[in-house]
């Protein structure tokens, strides 16, 4: 019987002539995070945060999910500000049980609130982004992929944020989850490199 090769899934020519990674398609909204989010190195340790909870959220679902559902998210979570998101009780849970803007999970919105107690003692210690930048000595691991069926759905090093996340009191951050969270935040760039951001964010890792 024969095999049947999938397509390489190699950068996509768009309109404005710029070649990038396929997977935001042509939806508005994911190229503009494609174009202005996704792998660029994020040092905010409050924004990371926001990140680690929203792909915790994602688990199940697609991130584009989460991205159209994000300003929601953001008012529904007191703009993720963990001194305030620490402090919720059982009535914020039911009332965030009860709005329809976010993904009502009881599972992901009390995991929410926990992981912001820890990340308070992690940001207290040593300051969050510097936790979790020193994973990779401060510097962006630069991918070289040429097509997405070379990009992998976790590492060896994802497995060990992973634990090591799940060890301090974090949930919903699987290696998957972390992998594609170190992605997002520009802990690695894993744009193809024949997308134009891969450049661009290569020259952003120099920079920092």
């Amino acid at each position: 019987m024969a095999t049947i090769e999938k397509p390489l899934r190699l950068p996509v020519l768009h309109e404005d002539g710029k070649h990038r990674c396929d997977w935001p398609g042509v939806d508005p909204l994911y190229v503009a995070y494609h174009d202005t989010e996704w792998g660029v190195p994020e040092r905010d340790s409050r924004a990371l945060f926001e990140k680690l909870l929203l792909d915790g959220f994602q688990a199940g679902l697609s991130w584009i999910t989460i991205l159209r559902k994000r300003d929601a998210f953001r008012a529904a979570f007191d703009g993720f500000d963990p001194a305030i998101m620490a402090r919720y009780d059982a009535a914020k849970v039911e009332r965030l049980m009860a709005d329809a803007g976010i993904v009502r999970n009881r599972s992901k919105i009390e995991s929410a609130i926990k992981s912001a107690r820890v990340y308070l003692a992690i940001e207290e210690k040593q300051g969050f982004a510097n936790y979790l930048w020193n994973y990779v000595d401060g510097r962006p691991l630069q991918g070289r992929l040429r097509h997405m069926g070379e990009m992998k759905a976790e590492t060896d090093l994802s497995k060990k944020i992973s634990k090591e996340l799940k060890a301090a009191g974090f949930n919903f951050c699987g290696p998957t989850i972390v992998y594609a969270f170190m992605q997002a935040v520009g802990m690695v760039n894993d744009h193809l490199v024949g997308c134009y951001r891969h450049a661009e964010c290569a020259a952003m890792a120099d920079a920092s």
